[in-house]
């Protein structure tokens, strides 16, 4: 009987939940993420615009750390990219950065939290 390599099946089985038609997503960018939300027995898509403050790359596990100020109160949330319940993401302006991490924009506010617009 041959030994089958379980990482490869579990590869093979991640591939087909993969996406491949998502804008490449930079860190700083401003993006705007549709989320599929399920009320009752409708099913409607709600947007979340703010700024990718980090990315994590492990294929299937990739996620997005996305932060907005509302009200002047901070509210990050994090989307697993390929999560069935991501309708759509769309880049709406590149930022110039430095990090890899924005972690230090969790301690400004107003002005001071703006990024530099990037021409592509």
């Amino acid at each position: 009987m041959p030994k089958f390599n379980n990482q490869k099946i579990i590869e093979d089985v991640q591939k087909s939940f993969l996406k491949q038609n998502y804008p490449k997503i930079e860190i700083g960018d401003n993006i705007k993420v549709g989320i599929k939300i399920i009320e009752g027995n409708k099913e409607r898509i709600q947007f979340y615009e703010g700024t990718v403050l980090a990315k994590k790359n492990s294929s299937i596990n990739t996620t997005l750390t996305v932060r907005k100020v509302l009200d002047g109160i901070g509210v990050e949330r994090i989307f697993l990219l390929h999560s069935p319940k991501i309708d759509s993401i769309k880049v709406l302006r590149s930022s110039k950065v430095r990090r890899s991490k924005l972690y230090y924009l969790r301690k400004l506010k107003g002005k001071a939290s703006r990024l530099k617009q990037r021409f592509n």
